[in-house]
């Protein structure tokens, strides 16, 4: 099971809010929205899901096996991983049929002051594909602050643009990217097809009342903190721009490298987008793992003794000790992440 790179069987996760029909594009799934509206990739992280009975949601299992991700990493560490390495992200894609509501996310800091996770949220949103209309939210307008977000969220009971009407709008198109830190205020608006890259947590800080016609509890709201330490979490200082431009770093016969986050950007995790034009481009991390996902077209998986066709939709983990070993060809695109 580690000796090649490793797929899964799908993995969508149920949430309040309702999406999934831009799936059909990607996956080929129905195009319908339904309550699973997040496919995690490669994880092994368990989701937050109030009332939730269903096993290990959110943990990867290996295709055509009654292996979880969770299970394999802790025993093969070091082959999967890297001596000494953990996994520090976990990639999604997400569709929402409506405006999710206005969130923050943990830096480590607070997370591990009140979560005992050394975890925040820093995340990355890349666009997919997008429904007429399709908007995101980002960072606070000018002037606002956490007497009138306190006030927001008293009015969001019965008034639900409350929150919106404190945040930035954005008009998202294909192939951007967007960075967001972890405790600035966001919120999905409907119609984004996003693949998301964070933080391997599920810790979100959502003081809105309502998703959709569906209304929050306190504990889904505030994660059992109380009201005032929850928006601790907010910074209300005006978010720098959040558009990420990428920046080709790597170019060879048929395929070039586009860096979409760095280090100069965060220090928790790394995007490239591999963009093949028939030509070939090994799969090399110096010392770490990294997921692959397919973002569209189609091509073929490499090594020795070992070929795989794959095409848009598909997404698979690379061991730290494989790196090096495969490679990838055809007319693709592919997002890197570690």
């Amino acid at each position: 099971m580690i000796t090649t790179p490793i797929f899964f069987e799908r993995n969508r996760v149920g949430r309040v809010y309702t999406g999934g029909k831009l799936f059909h594009g990607l996956f080929g799934d129905a195009p319908e929205d339904n309550f699973k509206p997040e496919e995690w990739i490669a994880s092994n992280v368990k989701a937050i899901n109030k009332g939730s009975t269903i096993y290990k949601e959110g943990v990867s299992r290996l295709l055509d096996s009654d292996v979880w991700f969770d299970e394999l990493l802790e025993k093969y560490p070091d082959e999967l991983l890297g001596k000494g390495n953990t996994l520090r992200i976990l990639v999604k894609a997400l569709d929402s049929a409506i405006r999710l509501p206005a969130q923050a996310h943990p830096d480590k800091a607070f997370s591990r002051k009140h979560f005992n996770s050394n975890y925040g949220k820093t995340e990355c949103w890349i666009i997919l594909d997008t429904r007429p209309d399709a908007k995101l939210f980002f960072g606070f307008r000018d002037g606002v602050d956490r007497d009138a977000f306190q006030k927001a969220i008293d009015d969001s009971e019965s008034d639900l643009d409350a929150m919106e009407r404190l945040m930035e709008e954005i008009t998202p198109k294909v192939g951007e990217v967007y960075f967001v830190p972890a405790r600035t205020v966001h919120a999905i608006g409907r119609g984004c097809l996003i693949l998301e890259v964070q933080e391997p947590t599920d810790f979100t800080i959502q003081p809105e009342r309502y998703c959709g016609e569906y209304r929050l509890s306190d504990e889904e709201m505030y994660l059992g903190l109380s009201r005032d330490t929850a928006v601790d979490c907010f910074d209300f200082v005006k978010a720098p721009d959040s558009k990420l431009p990428p920046r080709v770093v790597e170019r060879g016969e048929g395929f070039e490298t586009e860096a979409l986050v760095d280090s100069t950007n965060t220090d928790c995790f790394i995007i490239n987008r591999i963009k093949l034009s028939g030509g070939s481009r090994t799969l090399k991390v110096d010392g770490s793992y990294a997921i692959y996902i397919v973002t569209d077209g189609e091509g073929r998986l490499s090594g020795k003794d070992y070929t795989r066709d794959i095409k848009k939709g598909d997404y698979f983990f690379m061991p730290a000790s494989l790196m090096g070993e495969f490679s990838v060809s055809g007319n693709a695109e592919i997002v890197e992440c570690y």
